[in-house]
């Protein structure tokens, strides 16, 4: 029995696909169930960056402490100012993950990539049938910009998944009773 399920209407993420439609940023105010805090030396600069390479909008902003940036639902980052409590160690050891459908990824790639040459790497395939790009912010934060493409349950990824015991829900052996979580 597997006790995956799809539960695809709960995330703001689309159905992978090469037509798959970004949401609109989410302007919601929401208790946050995840969050990164990045400490930056020009919250202005930073703030510039994430909003015109990343395409995050500030949703909020309290001058000279905290900038609330969000994409969609869920995808929060707050840049507050360094200080010599979070200046050492460096962001450059974090890496965060957002979300992204496979027609942002070159668009924001490219985005990146005039903000900050040399900081973007090109997009690569994952064995976990996603598209990733890598971004090094001026934090020194790694961000990888995730897009996931479409599943093939007979595709490579698709083999390679099922064989560690991630199947598709809508693919499950006949043993699968159905009950879940």
């Amino acid at each position: 029995m597997s006790d995956f399920f799809n539960a695809f209407e709960m995330s703001p993420v689309p159905a992978p696909g090469p037509d798959a439609v970004a949401p609109d940023p989410f302007r919601g105010i929401y208790g946050m169930p995840m969050f990164v805090t990045i400490p930056t030396d020009d919250l202005e600069a930073s703030t510039d960056f994430w909003v015109r390479g990343l395409g995050f909008i500030e949703l909020f902003g309290i001058p000279g402490q905290v900038v609330h940036l969000r994409r969609w639902a869920f995808q929060d980052v707050l840049l507050v100012p360094a200080t010599a409590d979070t200046a050492t160690p460096s962001a450059s050891g974090m890496r965060v993950s957002f979300s992204v459908v496979l027609g942002q990824l070159d668009p924001l790639a490219a985005a990146c990539r005039v903000l900050r040459p040399g900081n973007v790497t090109d997009p690569r395939d994952t064995p976990w049938n996603t598209r990733d790009v890598e971004v090094i912010t001026p934090e020194g934060v790694r961000v990888v910009l995730t897009a996931a493409r479409p599943f093939d349950p007979e595709s490579a990824e698709g083999k390679y998944l099922a064989s560690v015991g991630i199947v598709a829900p809508d693919t499950a052996a006949d043993d699968d009773n159905g009950v879940h979580g």
